[in-house]
């Protein structure tokens, strides 16, 4: 780390590039969105889920891609508290006992040394579905504007305010993005859930963190260096607090890709989306935050 001991990169300078890589993530990421679709796991659109029992361990890969072809659609599969129990959600429209005799069909023949029993169905209602899907957008905004009105309270100051909730719909919008794209290349669910909202939840709150340390020594800076140019002492302000930035984000990255790699089927989508929001709440505090607070303020 001895590179952020006494770093001096001229963050402010390239912010322009940065606005064009920004403004072509996000481009791709709507685009991806608006022609493709978010993919709702079942919690939004509704559909059925079944907890089944085995009499031996179960490979969840296997019972994932053996199921695909007669529910019409590849369902959401995984261990449920046990290596032999597992659950099942799938959005086929069927009659649930016709969609559960189905599967268990299916299950008995790719697996005949290895019954299985129904210990636990349900139903989510499209209106519940839609119910949770405005909640789930509700939470989203208003965590966003509780955001704008704090940060404008506490620096007294509306450009802070901006630059801060840019820079978290940025991260959120291209997360997004990523999962919309990647929906049907990786080997895991990438659906939006209840977990991945919750993941959302966490990275505006990741991404403000790092935001508000730097938007604290730009104010004690603009304190100490009265007489320095405002676009300088932002750049030394994001050179003072680098080393901090660089480390704390390594540090959390581990966690997660720690968290990605042995934490199991379930938790999979919930570590990705932390991994791609850390790298980019990263990339945001140091690109887009601050470098839209100095847009806004119109100074040399």
């Amino acid at each position: 780390m001895r590179w952020f001991e006494t770093p001096n990169f001229n963050f402010t300078g390239s912010r322009k590039i940065a606005y064009v890589v920004s403004a072509v993530l996000i481009l791709i990421s709507v685009g991806a969105i608006i022609s493709k679709g978010l993919q709702y796991g079942i919690d939004f659109k509704g559909g059925k889920e079944f907890v089944l029992e085995f009499d031996q361990p179960i490979n969840v890969v296997e019972v994932r891609s053996s199921l695909g072809e007669p529910l019409g659609s590849v369902p959401e599969v995984k261990l449920f508290g046990s290596e032999s129990d597992i659950l099942i959600r799938t959005d086929n429209e069927d009659e649930i006992n016709e969609v559960q005799t189905r599967i268990m069909n299916t299950l008995s023949e790719v697996f005949p040394d290895n019954p299985a029993t129904v210990i636990k169905t349900d139903v989510v209602g499209p209106r519940f579905a839609e119910d949770l899907k405005s909640g789930a957008l509700q939470a989203v905004i208003y965590a966003i504007v509780i955001i704008f009105i704090y940060i404008m309270v506490r620096f007294r100051n509306w450009t802070f305010s901006a630059g801060a909730v840019a820079a978290l719909i940025h991260d959120v919008v291209i997360t997004l993005g990523v999962f919309t794209i990647l929906s049907d290349v990786v080997d895991f669910s990438l659906q939006i859930d209840q977990n991945i909202i919750a993941a959302f939840l966490t990275i505006v709150g990741y991404s403000l963190n790092d935001t508000v340390v730097v938007f604290d020594r730009i104010r004690e800076n603009s304190n100490v260096h009265k007489g320095m140019d405002y676009i300088p002492m932002v750049n030394k302000s994001l050179n003072d607090t680098l080393s901090r930035t660089v480390i704390t984000s390594v540090t959390t990255l581990f966690v997660v890709l720690v968290l990605f790699i042995f934490g199991g089927e379930v938790l999979k989508g919930f570590s990705f989306a932390l991994i791609i929001g850390i790298i980019l709440g990263t990339y945001s505090s140091l690109f887009v935050a601050s470098a839209l607070v100095v847009e806004l303020k119109g100074d040399k």
